[in-house]
């Protein structure tokens, strides 16, 4: 069956290769994605119903924990290059202490994100906010730390089966983590199944459950699943390895600024928008959502395009590489193409998901969504590129040069704009929305420089 797929597409037998793995690999990790999404999306669904307040708190919240959680993802990501390099080589025996070391760094991790947390009320009052919020939010940051650390070791265990190529496991799990997150807040937050209502609280014990539950779930299909009971990773857990730790962070520190970097550039973009008016706010926060889901299909494409390139790259065959790097990113142009003109058409539709389009009081932000997504499907393209070949470069081992285009293109070239074209020039939400299109622009020409750079420069690594 798989090696009919994709059979007619003209293309030649080693790139229609790459295409077929790659899509195989990817879209069990685009579902996977997209629950992620899902369990972020019941959280704020479900807080809402408690009220402005607690909204207004979980927000906060959030916006505390997802970038500190951010940064940990991205060194822990460095864990699939180094094991699908060693898988493509045929050195097995090193995988199994690589993974238990991945498993303390994301221990040691959790630690300073966790101690920031715990003491969020006091970093929020330099950040002047209201006391009331903050001490709202400390109490909710307080239930929901906890699941930070097995969050973490869901990612080493995530990489493990990525480089694997296993990622159904990680679907079947993240899908359950949706039912699991919905059923815990029921219950905890309103006072459901005999439970105490424990409102905002009670949301973060829910999150804090719900990561336990997805680690401990896929800890049992990696330390005693049949395909890998043999590399017997619990014997390897009381080592401490330097070497190890040194190239996780080496090579996952730079991931984990680039995601910052980019993720900090649409959190600006959100600020700029409140300085022009709430309806700038509003249809920023409606195109924001959307985009993020839309960004789920690159970012699967690019998690397997690392696994791909990871996989060539350790059996030393240069065109290998070349093909797994080029085939990812013209998938990603395929789909993120589709998804410009959906967007460009369908966007009177799309804010019809949210809003009732024929309220008067929603006119202004209408107009203003659907002028944000006829921007956003400008950049689809560009947006897609530089996630799928930052996962490229990832194969690589690659991660310190594409930091610095990250930050180059967010920070110098898109925040800048953004801020001249909304602020200063009077374009508004749009012409902030123009900066983000510039800035992702170059961020993708200049990886995608980069990627033509490295794979021509290969050494001849068949001869190796």
């Amino acid at each position: 069956m798989r090696s009919r797929f994709l059979s007619w597409i003209p293309l030649p037998t080693g790139l229609r290769t790459e295409v077929r793995e790659i899509i195989v690999l990817a879209l069990p990790l685009i579902s996977a994605n997209l629950a992620n999404v899902a369990i972020t999306t019941t959280d704020v669904i479900m807080i809402g119903w408690l009220g402005p307040a607690a909204l207004a708190a979980g927000s906060l919240g959030h916006n505390l924990y997802f970038p500190m959680y951010l940064v940990g993802f991205g060194v822990l990501l460095a864990i699939a290059p180094i094991l699908a390099q060693l898988l493509g080589s045929g050195q097995k025996s090193p995988i199994p202490a690589v993974l238990a070391q991945g498993l303390w760094v994301s221990v040691a991790l959790s630690m300073p994100f966790g101690f920031l947390l715990w003491n969020s009320a006091w970093l929020l009052s330099l950040l002047g906010q209201d006391p009331a919020i903050a001490a709202m939010t400390q109490d909710y940051l307080r239930a929901a730390l906890w699941g930070l650390c097995p969050a973490y070791l869901f990612v080493a265990l995530r990489c493990f089966l990525m480089a694997h190529s296993r990622p159904r496991a990680i679907f079947l799990v993240t899908l359950a983590g949706v039912v699991v997150n919905a059923i815990g807040n029921y219950g905890l937050m309103f006072g459901n199944f005999g439970l105490p209502r424990l409102e905002l609280v009670g949301a973060g014990i829910s999150s804090a459950l719900v990561h336990f539950f997805m680690f401990l779930a896929l800890a049992v299909v990696v330390l005693w699943g049949r395909a890998f009971r043999h590399y017997a990773i619990l014997a390897h857990l009381l080592r401490f390895e330097i070497k190890t730790w040194i190239e996780i962070f080496r090579i996952g520190l730079p991931i984990g600024l680039s995601i910052l970097a980019e993720s900090g550039l649409f959190a600006a973009a959100a600020i700029l928008m409140g300085l022009i008016s709430l309806e700038a706010l509003a249809a920023n926060a409606i195109a924001l959502q959307t985009v993020a889901v839309i960004f789920m299909i690159p970012l699967g494409i690019s998690q397997a395009a690392t696994v791909r390139v990871g996989l060539n790259m350790g059996a030393r065959n240069r065109i290998a590489v070349g093909q797994a790097g080029w085939a990812s990113l013209h998938l990603g142009i395929l789909f993120m193409f589709v998804a410009g003109l959906i967007l460009w058409f369908g966007g009177r539709e799309i804010i019809g998901l949210y809003l009732h389009l024929e309220d008067p009081n929603n006119l202004t932000v209408v107009a203003m969504g659907i002028s944000l997504l006829a921007v956003a499907a400008l950049f689809q393209v560009a947006d897609g590129a530089q996630v799928i070949l930052a996962g490229v470069l990832r194969g690589l081992k690659d991660t310190k040069i594409p930091m610095w285009i990250a930050v180059f293109g967010c920070w110098v070239v898109g925040f800048p704009v953004s801020a001249a074209l909304g602020l200063w020039f009077g374009y508004g939400a749009v012409g902030v929305w123009c900066g983000l299109a510039l800035g992702l622009t170059v961020v993708a020409l200049l990886e995608t420089w980069r990627f033509a750079r490295r794979a021509h420069f290969l050494p001849d690594l068949e001869a190796g």
